[in-house]
């Protein structure tokens, strides 16, 4: 898999590239701000772009806004955002944008790299991946009046699991019931939401964007 990095952190951006090159990937370039971002990869063209959120020229939310950027450019293009802080609109605004092949961990996982070399293939195949930290953010400010509100606790705990991106047996293995009890709670959350079932629409992201949403606001 090509990749490029955007990291203005010296260390941890060769630290990434090190590990990343040794586990197999092709790291074709790497950047330390947002603008050379853009273009090293649109020039380019990797399947996946890691990139931290506050980065030069403003160190602000430059990162996102490139991220943005090239998902606009490259609907295709699967972004990771490993930061050491949580931009819930920021998340959302990424999400909103395709919903498919998007990542948002914190560095500080780093530190057990497994679930980070796991999270890659995930996003890369258009999954999507959000660190538990960003999740639980998100469900602190929230708003009322929302389908949200009218689901059970068992199943409002689904759909937070379903936004971490985990997959069915992976809840049912953290709530300890059977992928079955799981798959009827999933029903049961896309009719209550107003998501019937359709050809053109992935019931599931839209889901998990309307849970999302529903913290944000």
């Amino acid at each position: 898999m090509r990749l490029i990095i955007g990291e203005d952190e010296g260390l941890l951006r060769e630290g990434l590239s090190r590990l990343l090159a040794d586990e197999g990937y092709d790291v074709v370039a790497t950047a330390t701000t947002a603008p050379e971002l853009i273009t090293r990869t649109l020039a380019l063209r990797p399947e996946l772009v890691i990139t931290d959120i506050r980065m030069p020229p403003d160190h602000a939310r430059d990162g996102i806004e490139a991220a943005l950027t090239l998902r606009a450019r490259l609907p295709e293009l699967a972004i990771i955002v490993l930061s050491q802080h949580v931009d819930s609109v920021g998340a959302t605004e990424l999400l909103a944008d395709g919903a498919r092949g998007v990542g948002y961990l914190l560095k500080q996982r780093l530190i057990d790299v497994e679930p980070f070399l796991r999270a890659l293939p995930e996003v890369a195949a258009g999954g999507t991946v959000i660190d538990p930290t960003v999740v639980q953010t998100m469900m602190r400010r929230s708003r009322p009046d929302n389908d949200i509100d009218r689901l059970s606790p068992r199943r409002r705990e689904t759909l937070a699991l379903m936004a971490e991106g985990m997959s069915n047996s992976r809840i049912a293995e953290r709530l300890s019931v059977t992928e079955s009890a799981v798959a009827r709670n999933i029903s049961a959350i896309f009719e209550t939401l107003g998501l019937p079932p359709s050809a053109d629409d992935h019931r599931r992201v839209l889901a998990v964007l309307r849970y999302l949403d529903r913290q944000v606001h």
